[in-house]
């Protein structure tokens, strides 16, 4: 095994980690926005709207836990796992 440079994670956990970076960029995208020019404007109805109080936190989560998983998941038996 000297001198072979062998990858931490197999092709498909490549893949799910990217999956779980987008989700996580796409949960902090809905966060962004419900701002004003005028300071003496308070946009309630926006910046305390169900889909940057409710939505995008769960995405981001839910991004999180599939980088874990993508992390977690062993090769599939196809893979293999023998790293020759």
């Amino acid at each position: 095994m000297e001198g072979k440079f062998v990858f931490p994670f197999k092709k498909e956990n490549y893949k799910l980690l990217i999956i779980g970076f987008a989700a996580i960029v796409l949960g902090f995208g809905l966060m962004v926005g419900g701002g004003t020019d005028d300071p003496n404007v308070f946009k309630y109805e926006e910046i305390f709207s169900f889909r940057r109080i409710t939505l995008s936190p769960v995405i981001v989560l839910f991004g999180f836990a599939f980088i874990i998983y993508a992390i977690m998941k062993p090769p599939s038996a196809k893979e293999g796992n023998s790293g020759k």
